[in-house]
């Protein structure tokens, strides 16, 4: 489904993808600091490493049903059986690193969670009050000071870059092209 609405967007977003279109549209760039989001945001991109964001978009569906839809409790106490019945999901990335990835790192988020009360309060030690407007950036010192941060936590497949395109999908930075129709809507 090609989206022609005349609305000016990112020169990255596929028009003929209509899930990617909706999450230029409606999230990417949009502050959302609810846990569960900001949780499956993190496993999502963390999937994204070597691969593009539109793949693990066009996936996100069947992630949500084989992670039990990001419900945190469940994925930290994930045994190898389920890690086994998620290698074998073919609807979703089966990388069996960042799949142990994904459950280790639920079980840092929560040992945040309870060191800070949420992991947006722990994001708040790191982010400013107000948006950041930048364009054509990959990582910036505010994303290589998190990872470093959450990898001496003990996460994993969080570098600079994935944190980046983690804080763009937070809402934290906002990458919008100037003339893009969400840039100016959120400024």
């Amino acid at each position: 489904m090609s989206v022609n609405d005349g609305k000016k967007r990112c020169s990255w977003c596929n028009l003929d993808n209509g899930l990617y279109v909706k999450y230029h549209d409606e999230e990417w760039g949009v502050l959302n600091f609810d846990e569960r989001y900001l949780f499956e945001m993190l496993v999502l991109e963390s999937f994204q490493a070597g691969l593009s964001w539109e793949t693990v978009l066009n996936k996100r569906e069947a992630f949500r049903q084989a992670y039990d839809n990001f419900d945190i409790d469940k994925v930290v106490s994930y045994n190898d059986k389920k890690v086994e019945e998620l290698e074998n999901n073919q609807d979703i990335i089966r990388n069996k690193l960042k799949i142990s990835a994904s459950i280790n790192n639920g079980k840092v988020f929560k040992e945040i969670q309870k060191e800070f009360g949420s992991f947006h309060n722990y994001l708040k030690t790191f982010i400013p009050d107000e948006v950041i407007y930048e364009n054509n950036k990959t990582s910036s010192p505010l994303s290589e000071d998190l990872s470093h941060d959450l990898k001496k936590r003990g996460m994993k497949f969080i570098g600079p870059t994935i944190i980046y395109s983690y804080l763009q999908a937070i809402g934290v930075i906002n990458s919008h092209d100037d003339d893009c129709f969400m840039y100016i809507k959120n400024k």
